[in-house]
């Protein structure tokens, strides 16, 4: 037996788990851990606000499907880091957040910057827990790190008083490896985390599914952020080459199939493609993998697809029947699931199936609606007299860019520099930009999309990109943001220009907050109330104050050169017309299908 203190068992766990990156800003309540943390080999980024370091841990853990690590110190620091932990419970995204507490003597006596961060966290994560001793951090680090990476993934915050960081304990022998030890003794012993169902089910499911399929004459695969992994993908390749339809996903979908394959229709909901939408209300057989049936997607429920039979995999139980009823569930992950649907249907003759050839006729009619969709890009609004609406602030004359097309282009614009679509990661901020992005960018991959889905956090945008340019330092990250989104977290160029990461910001400006002037447009009678902005800074010469590259798309003849074909971080202005707005457009108590288009 050996003694340790608090703040050395964390580092030296940190270690054993290959955690060699951790976000966060020091304070007084967790600067032993910070004293241990300085000696050790784990890189720590300093940022500016605690937010993003919780953001940066989003980014690493998006891309890696591991769970990333960010600290703060109590009170306000824990508080700041908040916002960032509920973003990922909304997106089940694996994180471990350390904060510092003040020491356990004076919990309760409104020290200074004290904060019941334990009660704050908890309806926000997976798990919170608060130690009371230095020997508890010895299994409650690894069963953080099980907990938040096992079943369905989300964010787990341990909360350490600082006394407790210097104080004393004995660990066991094994020390130097109880990591996984614990780690997977969790996993193994706690299958209601795994929500593994018995083998004997599975198959009694797995055929009912594979019977409904080969029923169905209009089925339609519905893809959510649960698929959205390597594994699912590859499996989700097989099906459909096992049994061709129309695939949808939503937003945190993308990615799971290619934008540009023909079983790909689009993202539904209330901004989702004409042909999605359609598919689905059409489609009399569902089997959705990995989605929660959320509001943005589904619109009115009861029109979302009204003939369907619904076949659901999920790896949460709480998501089946929870907002739409299924005639079939699977509580599973979704690679093992439709591995298993894969070896059903490779034993059934699809091809000489019943209702084979209504699924082709289906499949072709499907196509049809698709080149709706495929039409060139909306005209971009250039002038005050081209639609009547002289309050869009556009003037005589004033040129802009088309903001679909712009997006469309950024994989050919990175091919003139060498890099490919699969070299390429794309974050988002909220808003109009956000929905661009995911209408017309051309996602190949999965984990190559990631933005702020459930929760939808302006200031997303910045410190993911960072966090995702740690874990791919080959590939070149591109953060797509708003005038109104990047000045949430703005001060994060300072942490971008520091690490010197291959990230290139683009900014769509238009001087205002674009989604909620669009819904005053559309839903309160043109009232555009607090969503334009009076003063517009001058954010290319703000870039630049952070010793970030700074180009104008609109002016700089070799802004591609100098946002793609240099190395290190660079920031792009592009102006778009205050006129502009996200359609499809499903006003609130309509069907998908009854869009603004």
């Amino acid at each position: 037996m050996r003694k340790l203190t608090g703040s050395q068992i964390i580092i030296e766990l940190l270690k054993q788990n290959g955690i060699r990156t951790v976000a966060g800003i020091p304070g007084g309540s967790i600067l032993p851990l910070y004293d241990e943390l300085g000696k050790s080999d784990i890189e720590h980024v300093l940022v500016r606000q605690e937010q993003a370091a919780g953001f940066i841990a989003q980014g690493i853990s998006r891309v890696t499907g591991k769970a990333a690590v960010c600290m703060a110190t109590s009170g306000p620091g824990a508080m700041n880091l908040l916002t960032s932990i509920a973003d990922a419970r909304c997106d089940s995204v694996p994180i471990v957040a350390i904060t510092g507490q003040v020491n356990l003597s004076l919990i309760g006596t409104d020290a200074f910057q004290e904060a019941d961060t334990f009660g704050l966290s908890f309806p926000i994560t997976k798990h919170s827990m608060m130690v009371k001793s230095a020997a508890e951090l010895v299994r409650a680090v690894p069963l953080a790190f099980a907990i938040a990476e096992s079943g369905r993934p989300g964010p787990v915050l341990i909360d350490v008083p600082r006394n407790v960081q210097s104080e004393y304990a004995e660990v066991p022998d094994d020390f130097d490896t109880c990591f996984r030890r614990i780690y997977d003794e969790y996993v193994t012993n706690h299958k209601g985390i795994k929500f593994k169902t018995d083998d004997e089910k599975i198959s009694a499911v797995v055929e009912n599914f594979t019977i409904k399929l080969l029923n169905a004459k209009k089925p339609v695969l519905y893809l959510g952020g649960g698929a959205n992994n390597p594994e699912s993908s590859e499996a989700v390749k097989k099906f459909l080459s096992l049994y061709n339809v129309p695939v949808v996903s939503s937003l945190m979908g993308i990615g799971v199939v290619p934008a540009k394959s023909d079983n790909f229709f689009g993202m539904v909901g209330m901004h989702g493609s004409y042909a999605a939408n359609k598919v689905m209300y059409d489609s009399d057989l569902v089997l959705a993998a990995g989605v929660r049936f959320d509001d943005r997607a589904t619109g009115v429920v009861s029109k979302f697809c009204p003939g369907a039979e619904v076949l659901h995999i999920d790896i949460d139980a709480a998501e089946i029947n929870k907002i739409v009823q299924s005639d079939v569930s699977l509580v599973e992950d979704c690679a093992f699931a439709f591995s298993s649907i894969n070896d059903a249907l490779s034993e059934a003759d699809v091809e000489n199936s019943r209702f084979n050839a209504e699924r082709k006729a289906w499949f072709g009619s499907c196509l049809e609606l698709k080149k709706v969709d495929e039409v060139s890009l909306p005209m971009t609004c250039d002038s005050a007299d081209c639609c009547g609406r002289k309050s869009c602030g556009v003037k005589a004359g004033e040129k802009f860019r088309n903001p679909r097309s712009f997006i469309a282009s950024i994989p050919a614009v990175a091919a003139k520099f060498g890099i490919g679509e699969d070299d390429l990661i794309i974050t988002t901020d909220v808003g109009q930009h956000q929905m661009w992005t995911a209408q017309f960018y051309p996602v190949k991959n999965p984990r190559q999309l990631l933005t702020s889905g459930s929760l939808g956090t302006m200031g997303f945008g910045l410190p993911a990109a960072i966090g995702a340019a740690i874990a791919s330092p080959k590939k070149k990250v591109v953060c797509i943001s708003g005038d109104g989104s990047i000045m949430m977290n703005i001060q994060e160029l300072a942490t971008l220009s520091e690490l010197g990461l291959n990230v290139t910001v683009i900014v769509l400006d238009n001087g205002c907050l674009g989604m909620v002037r669009q819904q005053q447009e559309y839903l309160f009678d043109r009232n555009y109330s607090a969503s334009t902005f009076k003063f517009r800074p001058d954010l290319l010469s703000i870039a630049s104050g952070f010793g970030i590259r700074s180009v104008d798309a609109d002016s700089d003849s070799d802004w591609e050169k100098r946002a793609f074909g240099e190395s290190g971080p660079s920031f792009v202005r592009v102006k778009i017309a205050r006129s502009e707005t996200v359609l499809p457009f499903v006003k609130s108590g309509f069907a998908n299908i009854d869009a603004l288009r």
